[in-house]
């Protein structure tokens, strides 16, 4: 487990470090840091961290939420959110429900942004029913 401050709730984390290279299909449901190399594809409900120096080539990713600091080639899906950060190289197809390209990144490839749609009818649904169909799907 690792402590980032008081305000923030211990993480389960994962950390393949520097000198890791993994070749195969990774899957795990918390957050995974790669700072090493890794080849293959990536199913997980939880959260994938590419460390800057990070070198990834993959089949597909699908992740919870990604955040690229390093260099990733290959199709990236985000249920929630893909972050590309200052530096970081992008090679292949995004989709994403948020999507945040800082200054300084390459990408090559396509987005698609992901809607998460209601399926509620607005005209005969219960207003308690309505508002909570709304509110889960901005969040």
């Amino acid at each position: 487990m690792a402590r980032y401050n008081d305000t923030e709730k211990e993480r389960d984390i994962t950390v393949f470090g520097p000198q890791t290279k993994f070749n195969g299909t990774l899957s795990f449901t918390e957050e995974l840091h790669i700072a090493g190399t890794f080849k293959g594809s990536i199913d997980a409900r939880g959260e994938l961290v590419i460390k800057k120096g990070a070198n990834c080539e993959t089949d597909h990713v699908r992740a919870a939420s990604i955040i690229v600091e390093g260099s990733i080639q290959g199709d990236l899906t985000a249920a929630d959110r893909l972050e590309m950060k200052s530096g970081s190289k992008v090679r292949g197809n995004i989709s994403a429900s948020r999507l945040k390209i800082a200054d300084g990144v390459s990408f090559e490839g396509s987005v698609e942004m992901l809607r998460q749609t209601v399926d509620v009818d607005v005209f005969s649904a219960r207003p308690d029913i309505l508002k909570e169909s709304l509110s889960t799907a901005h969040h």
